[in-house]
């Protein structure tokens, strides 16, 4: 079957593999539709992935059709489509037990500590697929990037009216954006980019949006009435914007590292312990967090219409794929069809 590899960094290669066998119990096979291409794999193509070793088959965006499966508690059957959540955990650890499947103490991540999905079919545990009688399979490739937001505006229990802050623009932090904005929240978007920004306006019309500059502070300031936001999320995966993200927060607030980066990440102390902060990671999300999100995308409270600007067929990734690397392309969310 078709498979591709990320032999080494910056080294795609369309192969051919073996299928995998009949489905074991508790296992179902599904045949790769969609697979979404996210920041972890361009990290990963550029060597900069962290938990990462090579080779490695890519992919844990995806949306699949069940083709063999066993009689099983979750009601799965073949020819279902579902949004595969790809974070296998153990179930027994201390984590597990809490519920944060998503940071289970040996957690594997299909596409980053074990081969994921940019291959025809692929063996994943029943309990992992989410299935959807209406969205199409583009839709539930988003699901897994659409979780990332949702699981960080839990974390940070956003609330109704308050104000919050987004760095980055990018598809981790569009995804904040759009379940602070489901949240109530009163959104600022932060970024560099003035592409990225503009995207950001025409997706999410009620942000507001801010340029990165030296009053960046001040801006912020005059969108909210001279205060600054009580809730700040960093999904930039830049060190440096990261140990800068500290001084917008007010006084009480907290700071939400959505983006991971392979650094360490300092801060004034004094500052921190001045406004009394609370510093938060959010990593993954879990299966309620794929229930959430299928449900507000059945129900039209999430528009995904836009998101996907570029894709292309199995057969064409190691030509597309360095140039969705180019910010020229301004490459949003891109998808591989299988």
């Amino acid at each position: 079957m078709n498979t591709i590899i990320l032999e080494q960094p910056e080294r795609l290669a369309l192969a051919d593999s073996d299928p995998p066998q009949s489905a074991a119990p508790g296992q179902a096979i599904v045949r790769v539709r969609r697979v979404g291409v996210c920041g972890t794999d361009y990290h990963a193509y550029r060597g900069r992935q962290p938990f990462f070793s090579y080779p490695r088959i890519l992919g844990h965006e995806l949306g699949v059709e069940v083709v063999e499966v066993a009689e099983n508690e979750s009601g799965i059957r073949p020819g279902d489509r579902c949004a595969a959540e790809p974070y296998l955990n153990c179930g027994n650890c201390i984590a597990c037990r809490l519920g944060k499947t998503n940071c289970c103490e040996s957690l594997q991540v299909l596409g980053v500590h074990v081969d994921g999905g940019m291959r025809e079919l692929i063996r994943v545990p029943v309990h992992k697929l989410h299935r959807s009688e209406s969205l199409s399979l583009d839709q539930l490739a988003l699901v897994e990037t659409l979780g990332i937001g949702a699981h960080a505006v839990a974390r940070a229990q956003l609330m109704e009216n308050e104000c919050a802050l987004i760095i980055g623009a990018g598809p981790i932090g569009l995804s904040v954006v759009q379940f602070a904005t489901i949240a109530g929240a009163q959104v600022i978007v932060l970024d560099v980019s003035e592409d990225r920004l503009a995207s950001c306006s025409t997706l999410f019309p009620t942000a507001a949006v801010v340029p990165v500059g030296p009053d960046s502070v001040e801006a912020i300031r005059s969108k909210t009435g001279g205060e600054l936001p009580l809730a700040v999320f960093d999904a930039t995966g830049n060190a440096e914007s990261m140990m800068g993200s500290f001084q917008y927060a007010a006084p009480g607030g907290r700071v939400v590292f959505v983006g991971l980066v392979l650094a360490d990440i300092t801060f004034h102390d004094p500052d921190f312990h001045r406004k009394e902060l609370t510093l938060l990671a959010t990593r993954n999300s879990t299966g309620a967090d794929f229930r959430r999100i299928i449900s507000l995308m059945e129900a039209s409270k999430v528009d995904t219409t836009r998101w996907i600007t570029h894709r292309c067929p199995a057969g064409s990734i190691v030509e597309e794929f360095p140039r969705w690397l180019d910010p020229q392309n301004r490459v949003l969310k891109a998808i591989v069809d299988f």
